[in-house]
């Protein structure tokens, strides 16, 4: 949520400090009780920034999935109680909003606090609500109909644990696909929850093949360990390679974290052009490079539809495709909002999800160059895990 920084950091501590002063003028409560809020107010933004900063692995589990859950609970709390404060504070200069709401006012923190309770409540609902995604394509290119799970940004840790995971397995293992692909951030920020619980035990429940590209979280955790997690669940990873596994051929694009990847065109022209060819790649950016390349589908995450507002909307301007489906000449696209969540557990403006992709055989149409066509059909159904 801020540049990783010193100056990101600076602006961040700034702003809540000035969300604190806020908070602290607005509440009409007692000095001693309004001193241990900014005491809680404090702790919460030091949860952050220890968890930012991945510096949670020299306590006790449990201690640090509380700080990393009460940290990334009080950075929604902090952004959106600014937000209502930054407003307030124009509607006064334009004297729409009289300056007393703004001091020991009952109104004031009513609206604003109310504001912000109501809106995370319906973050941390709406996060539990797992729609699941069906993408359709008729396509010569497969002799049999093909059932496909992909999903994205698991980030597994101390707010994601193996609980969690095992009902997601439960949940894909019910779809019984033939095959489940990853687009990456399968890790948080640090292997030590995933290793310790054992959720590698867990992936090697899945009943198809899992296969996987790497995220830049991979790297944030340490990649050499990440690939030896992957081995452990039983993952096949592809980093920049290909793979014909069901009839199909399986392309991983290494992530952009990796300054000194190899170009992806000489792995995509050494795979044959009459199988279904999907690229995995963790960042929807540069659409160009796949259909250039001449891949049929490309599958990716990394974006979490924004994963709360307003950023939901940056998200959709700063990007040719922030979240869902689109064709480009011939190669369609799917950007998944993913399946778990980057620090606090809150939807607010997007959703978790995880996509079912059937291909299936069609006959080569004989005046026609167009020789595959999709149905997209959202949401099928949601899932409250």
């Amino acid at each position: 949520m801020t540049s990783n920084t010193p100056i990101g950091y600076i602006l961040l501590l700034a702003a809540a400090a000035y969300a604190a002063f806020r908070t602290y003028r607005i509440l009409p409560l007692k000095k001693w009780f309004k001193v241990l809020l900014m005491v809680v107010y404090a702790l919460g933004a030091a949860g952050y920034m220890l968890a930012v900063t991945n510096s949670l692995e020299w306590m006790p589990m449990n201690a640090a999935t509380v700080t990393y859950i009460f940290g990334n609970t009080w950075l929604i709390f902090f952004l959106y109680s600014l937000m209502m404060f930054v407003l307030a504070e124009v509607l006064r200069l334009f004297g729409i909003l009289p300056a007393k709401v703004l001091e020991r006012s009952i109104a004031g923190s009513a609206v604003i606090f109310g504001f912000v309770i109501i809106i995370m409540t319906y973050g941390a609902i709406n996060y539990r609500n797992i729609p699941r995604e069906e993408l359709s394509v008729n396509t010569v290119k497969v002799e049999r109909p093909l059932k496909i799970v992909m999903v994205s940004d698991l980030h597994l840790g101390y707010h994601i644990r193996r609980a969690q995971l095992a009902r997601w397995v439960d949940m894909i293992n019910a779809e019984n696909p033939d095959l489940v692909l990853v687009s990456g951030d399968i890790i948080d920020r640090s292997l030590r929850a995933v290793k310790e619980e054992g959720d590698a035990q867990e992936f090697r429940r899945i009943k198809a093949p899992v296969y996987a590209c790497l995220g830049n979280h991979e790297y944030y955790a340490g990649v050499e360990e990440s690939k030896a997690f992957y081995r452990e669940a039983g993952i096949n990873l592809l980093v920049d390679s290909a793979a014909i596994v069901c009839g199909i051929t399986l392309i991983g694009r290494d992530d952009a974290f990796n300054e000194e990847r190899d170009k992806i065109e000489p792995v995509i022209e050494k795979t044959d052009p009459r199988s279904y060819r999907i690229l995995l790649k963790h960042r929807p950016d540069t659409l160009s490079e796949a259909f250039k390349a001449g891949v049929d589908m490309q599958l990716s995450g990394h974006l979490h539809g924004g994963q709360i507002w307003p950023a939901t909307w940056l998200v959709r301007i700063e990007n040719e495709l922030g979240y869902g489906y689109k064709e480009l000449y011939g190669t369609r696209f799917y950007v998944s909002s993913g399946l778990g969540i980057w620090g606090g557990r809150f939807r607010i403006g997007s959703r978790c999800e995880y996509l079912v992709l059937e291909l299936k055989p069609a006959q080569p149409q004989r005046y026609s160059s167009n020789l595959t066509t999709v149905r997209i059909q959202s949401p099928i159904r949601s899932r409250k895990l």
